[in-house]
């Protein structure tokens, strides 16, 4: 899978703090600093590598699109409820995903070194999104 931006992170004038004081990661063999860390990236190998280790299939949130673009993006993790979510393919998410110009922040492990499905999509161009 190819990534225009090679994992580097995105800034702008809405860039958040979280954004800041997170571990740029450019590529899957990169490892976080310690348990816990917040890691930022844009690579899509990282990414699908990451939602895959926890089952994650790429969606977005029914009712949120607009014309035939998707919608909000997210992963639909096995035993995590699901229900509004639309499955879509990886090629059509990360169009979306670098066509918004989105941060794609996230944990590894919580700090006790336990698996981690927290993430969050940042664009930091705009506020609202």
């Amino acid at each position: 899978m190819t990534d225009r931006n090679e994992g580097g992170v995105r800034r702008g004038p809405a860039s958040s703090r979280s954004l800041k004081y997170a571990q740029e990661i450019r590529s899957p063999e990169e490892e976080p600093e310690r348990e816990g860390r917040s890691l930022v990236t844009t690579s899509h190998d990282v990414i699908k590598e990451w939602a895959e280790a926890r089952r994650g299939t790429p969606a977005t949130v029914e009712g949120t699109e607009r014309g035939d673009r998707l919608g909000v993006l997210r992963f639909d993790f096995p035993g995590y409820g699901g229900k509004d979510l639309k499955h879509v393919g990886w090629d059509e998410w990360f169009a979306t995903f670098d066509e918004r110009h989105l941060n794609f922040i996230y944990q590894e492990t919580k700090s006790d070194g336990t698996q981690s499905n927290f993430f969050r999509l940042e664009n930091p161009q705009r506020e609202d999104a």
